[in-house]
């Protein structure tokens, strides 16, 4: 037990038996809230009646909050990752302590906790009682309360840590609240809070200044990259039109919110500084206090753009680059596929490479094509399905070859398809399938970029790489199927597409997708319940066929529930429906009915025997089963996901 444990606990004690205060015993903050649960007249021996608000407040505020709000669950995912298996709750509430979305470890989320710490309820001191979440909105700075320094006995095992998240007027947007059991307290958390804060407040701020010049500054140029770096925002004069709380902390003392000119703050002419900053990373300035700073410009195709049309970029639309006249669309209402998209976003502005993992069907080439998208690249998009390279041919394939470099060459030779990218974006799908050798091959090519067709002379292409696969690149890594060297070096940025039956925008989806297969259409709400419901084994291309093969049976344009479940039955989808995924946030697995004996039973140990073999490589699985991966998907039904 720590000093400052046992001192809240005394003050606890003082409390109950005199009812007075004991501020030599509690931090201030402490104190201070403990006088206002007193001044509301909370009894701190009670347990705390915690109201929750019904699904269409909680949909209301969420929409509210828009762009914040997708922000700050991207911010959430990210935490939960670096905290994840420690007991602990991630929470983003808004500004009235509103809890919007929650990701619990199962053993944090006992019953009592799981009906109090859910989405829609609140959680504000004058219902909680001294709590990090209720003090912070109120305090408007982060605020830590640890065990006995609650009001309510009733959370005296918990520590929780809160930090405000500050829209760019400075107006209290919401707040992001980790809660552990006492036993898994890391003093970590704090900082990675405040950083998750940060991020929020970083993007809405770029958000708001789009279409002005962004500069960051720093006192130290290591710290130039970093979250700890200030941002202001400058009008095409020069004029200081927005500076984020970083940057108004290394200015304090000089006047943001009249708009000074650039050349009021720094030593530097403005037009001096944009023409320095293109030139190099980082430029040197003085500000008028004699304060150094290094400053590097953000061009503004580097900013991150989660706003792309009038409904605050709820839907990403992008078109494919196939062949036809219609477009596909990609739908990002999924928090998860949200921050998916906008890290996708974040690494093509740094030329990372990228990994994209999931099913097959999850829409991995989609999201691959809205990286190249989003690069700004001028050259092609060029995929490449690496199972479907005959492997003797593959390097001369991917590498091209001289005029005469091998009998059967084609005349004047052929560049190749990775020159063919060069100043665009090669797309390796089902990259697990690339034979050890040719792995070799990729690898020295990730190294230095230089390309030398078969028989020709090297050059340098500049390729941004996307890859993809629905194998376990690490079970495949272990089992030496492939090179862990060449894993690290495609992976800088590693994310995974959710299946579709556990995203929370499959309506939406389903709707961008039948108006681009028949746009007089529309899905009843029985429709929409079955595909709500469905297991959806093929995931994203087999809700498109469902929705072709529907769309032919529609009358005046109607799609009903007899009709969507006729396309199933004649697609031959054996799959039985299952609940849909938990609220948006939540950690836990959607849940599954019974099973019915049926194909998948038996033949269900073959395939799983067969899947271990291959690493949970579906491709390889049906071919060497000479059966289509439809059927395995049948057999699989909703069990299993790999």
């Amino acid at each position: 037990m720590d000093i400052a444990e046992s001192s809240a606990e005394r003050a606890h004690s003082i409390l109950e038996r005199e009812g007075g205060l004991s501020p030599e015993l509690l931090p201030a903050d402490i104190y201070q809230s403990w006088e206002r649960c007193l001044a509301l007249g909370l009894n701190p021996g009670r347990r705390p009646e915690v109201k929750v608000e019904p699904a269409a407040k909680l949909k209301e505020a969420r929409e509210k909050l828009g762009l914040a709000r997708r922000l700050a669950v991207a911010e959430l995912h990210g935490l939960h990752a670096q905290i994840a298996g420690t007991s602990f709750m991630i929470a983003f509430a808004d500004a009235d302590c509103l809890l919007l979305d929650v990701i619990a470890d199962p053993e944090f989320a006992t019953a009592a906790r799981a009906a109090a710490l859910r989405p829609g309820s609140i959680w504000t001191e004058a219902i909680c009682g001294t709590n990090a979440l209720g003090s912070a909105s109120i305090q408007r700075r982060p605020v830590m309360v640890h065990r006995a320094e609650h009001f309510f006995k009733d959370h005296l095992d918990l520590t929780c840590i809160a930090h405000p998240v500050f829209a760019p007027d400075g107006g209290l947007i919401g707040i992001i609240d980790a809660s552990s059991d006492c036993s898994s307290r890391q003093r970590h958390t704090k900082v990675l809070v405040q950083l998750a804060a940060t991020q929020i407040e970083n993007g809405l701020f770029r958000e708001q200044h789009r279409g002005d010049t962004i500069i960051a500054i720093h006192q130290n140029s290591e710290y130039l990259h970093s979250l700890s770096a200030g941002l202001m925002a400058l009008r095409d004069d020069g004029q200081v039109v927005g500076a984020n709380t970083q940057a108004r902390e290394f200015l304090r003392g000089r006047s943001i919110a009249e708009g000074p000119s650039f050349e009021q703050l720094f030593d530097l002419r403005f037009d001096e500084l944009l023409n320095v900053a293109r030139q190099r990373d980082a430029v040197r300035l003085r500000d008028h206090g004699g304060l150094s700073f290094v400053a590097r410009m953000e061009s503004p195709q580097n900013h991150p753009d989660p706003s792309r049309n009038a409904r605050e970029a709820r839907q990403y639309r992008l078109d494919t680059a196939k062949p036809g006249p219609r477009k596909l669309a990609f739908v990002a209402d999924d928090p998860r596929v949200f921050s998916i998209v906008k890290e996708v976003e974040l690494a093509v502005a740094r030329q990372l490479p990228i990994l994209i993992r999931g099913e097959t069907g999850t829409g991995k080439e989609l999201l691959a094509r809205h990286a190249h998208a989003a690069s700004g690249r001028k050259g092609t998009f060029v995929p490449i399905n690496c199972a479907a390279l005959p492997e003797s041919l593959i390097e001369a394939e991917l590498f091209g070859y001289a005029d005469g470099a091998f009998t059967g060459a084609r005349r004047g030779g052929t560049k190749g398809l990775v020159a063919e990218a060069d100043g665009g974006t090669l797309f390796l799908d089902e990259i697990g399938e690339l034979p050890m050798p040719l792995q070799a091959v990729l690898l020295r090519l990730l190294d230095d970029w230089t390309v030398r067709p078969v028989g020709g002379q090297r050059s340098v292409v500049d390729v941004q790489l996307v890859s993809a696969t629905n194998v376990k690149l690490d079970v495949a890594v272990a089992a030496g199927r492939f090179r862990s060297d060449l894993l690290y070096r495609m992976n800088a940025l590693e994310v995974t597409l959710p299946n579709l039956a556990s995203r929370n925008d499959i309506e939406a989806l389903a709707a961008h997708l039948l108006k681009a297969i028949a746009p007089v259409c529309r899905l009843d709400e029985g429709a929409v319940g079955h595909i709500r419901r469905h297991a959806w084994p093929g995931n994203i291309r087999q809700l498109r066929n469902e929705l072709v093969r529907a769309s032919l049976k529609a009358v005046d344009g109607l799609i009903d529930l007899e009709r969507i479940e006729s396309a199933c039955t004649e697609l031959g989808d054996h799959s039985h429906d299952r609940p849909r995924a938990l609220e948006a946030g939540s950690a836990q697995a959607p849940a599954h009915h019974a099973e019915d004996a049926s194909l998948r039973d038996a033949h269900k140990e073959k395939v799983l025997a067969v899947l271990a073999e291959t690493g949970g490589n579906i491709s390889l699985a049906a071919r060497r089963l000479r059966v289509s991966r439809n059927t395995i998907y049948r057999v699989l039904g909703k069990q299993h996901s790999f």
